[in-house]
């Protein structure tokens, strides 16, 4: 007799090649993933690594003109040594860029960038030389004015276009790594499609070879069941207890709507959750806008102060020249009371009152000196305070730059957070229609249990085959039994 393919066997290949097929998608789905990956961490680790080196050389040139402003202003050689430290910096943060340019652009820019340091260097170092030299305030001012404030302009220009250069670079690279991304989602979908397909077809195919099996099979029993009178007493037997079946079956189908229910009511409260987590990653990402423009307006009203501390370190150079020339006066008045004195004791008796009013003149010249000095200490408190200011107010308008970023960052992070949130809800309400939709076919199922015990009790109370049907009936099972369990080759 030929090899006959199982029930059994059949299903098992179909389900053998439906496994085969989804684990070649979620291996084509790993490998995807990992070049997506690994194409957001090349982003991450050199384009984005660029952009933070250009904003480093933003803060040295800052640092930079700081200590340079602040040397003309006190003189102090801490300053000049601090002016070195930051163009070390910034010449190291120039050859770092340079070692990891690629494009010829950006190598052009980084040698138009060294050239207008070096020229905005050789200005400072002749502002700081006037300096030294002991040069009028006003000199050195209008010397800053007109050479190293052009070329620190002129430096910064450069930083601008190198730092928008990056930024294209950086999005070029984002750019392809979402093309990279999309491609990869592409594959995925096509295959998983066409696994889709092809496990339909086997399905179908499986169906029907099944289903003529069947046929066949069901063909004879209906032909030997026309010739029934009576049901056996074996066949009341089988019938009492595949109503006890149903039965149990009725029992675990409730229980399984009972579940589904429950599943669709958590469902909908992680859905309602979800929303109002997006609600909140809304307002969160309003408040840190707001928090970003209260910085902003912090960081104007910081470089206001810088500008009237500068003004105010001026006006105290021009108050020193003042109290120069007064106590020059002084010095001058003080020595002609005490020649009018001399000449006045000269002259004897008719001297003597112009003498008392020489040494008045002495005594208020004396004053005048000793109030002179007195506002010259005070105004070299004042310059004291305002360099310190100075200083202070620099820091704080570094760190206010620092909160910046770190304020779009967390920005940046609102976002991730409320599309991730979105995703989440989106999910949620899938799986409670989901769960809605299996509960209503547990349902019917429910009642197809029902209808089934019911046939099987009519079954049992008509039973009046006689016992030959019954044995052609017995032999027609065994075959079917055969179709089912038996092995290959009967």
């Amino acid at each position: 007799m030929p090899r006959r393919t199982t029930f059994s066997q059949k299903v098992a290949t179909g389900l053998g090649v439906a496994a085969v097929l989804t684990l070649a998608v979620g291996a084509v789905a790993v490998v995807a993933l990992r070049g997506v990956v690994d194409s957001k961490d090349e982003v991450i680790r050199v384009h984005a690594q660029r952009l933070i080196e250009t904003e480093r050389l933003r803060v040295d040139v800052e640092r930079k003109s700081t200590a340079s402003r602040t040397y003309l202003l006190t003189g102090d050689q801490l300053y000049l040594d601090q002016m070195a430290q930051a163009r070390t910096a910034l010449i190291a943060g120039l050859d770092r860029l340079d070692r990891g340019s690629t494009s010829q652009k950006a190598r052009e820019l980084l040698v138009d960038m060294r050239a207008a340091e070096a020229a905005h260097q050789e200005a400072v170092d002749g502002v700081n030389s006037l300096r030294r030299s002991g040069a009028p305030q006003e000199t050195v001012v209008r010397a800053f004015d007109e050479n190293p404030a052009p070329r620190r302009a002129e430096l910064d220009n450069d930083i601008g276009a190198f730092t928008a250069l990056v930024d294209q670079e950086l999005r070029t690279a984002r750019q392809e790594s979402t093309g990279t991304a999309t491609t990869a989602s592409v594959v995925v979908v096509v295959m998983g499609a066409g696994a889709t397909v092809l496990a339909v077809v086997l399905a179908v195919l499986l169906a029907r070879t099944l289903n003529r099996q069947i046929g066949t099979a069901v063909g004879q029993v209906r032909t030997s069941s026309a010739q029934l009178e009576a049901v056996a007493s074996q066949q009341a037997t089988g019938a009492k207890e595949e109503a006890t079946a149903m039965s149990e079956i009725t029992t675990t189908i409730n229980e399984l709507l009972a579940t589904s229910r429950q599943i669709a009511d958590s469902a909908q409260r992680v859905a309602r959750i979800a929303d109002d987590t997006a609600g909140v990653a809304r307002t969160g990402e309003d408040t840190i806008e707001q928090a970003n423009e209260s910085i902003a307006a912090i960081r104007g009203q910081v470089d206001l102060i810088v500008r009237h501390m500068l003004e105010l370190g001026a006006k105290s150079q021009q108050i020193g020249a003042v109290l120069d020339i007064v106590s020059e006066l002084a010095e001058q008045t003080n020595i002609l009371a005490i020649n009018a004195t001399i000449e006045a004791t000269s002259a004897g008796e008719s001297g003597r009152r112009f003498a008392v009013v020489a040494d008045e003149i002495r005594k208020l010249a004396d004053r005048v000196s000793g109030s002179a000095k007195e506002i010259r200490g005070l105004i070299d408190d004042v310059r004291g305070a305002v360099n310190t200011t100075v200083m202070a107010t620099e820091t704080g308008s570094k760190a206010v730059d620092a909160g910046m970023r770190q304020f779009g960052d967390v920005a940046a992070t609102f976002d991730q957070i409320a599309g991730l949130v979105t995703t989440t809800t989106e999910a949620a309400r899938e799986i409670e229609l989901s769960t809605k939709q299996q509960s209503t076919a547990v349902e019917q199922v429910n009642v197809a249990v029902v209808d089934v015990a019911q046939a099987t009790r009519a079954t049992e109370a008509s039973s009046t085959q006689t016992q030959q049907t019954a044995a052609q009936l017995a032999g027609l099972s065994l075959e079917l039994s055969r179709l089912v369990h038996a092995g290959a080759g009967r």
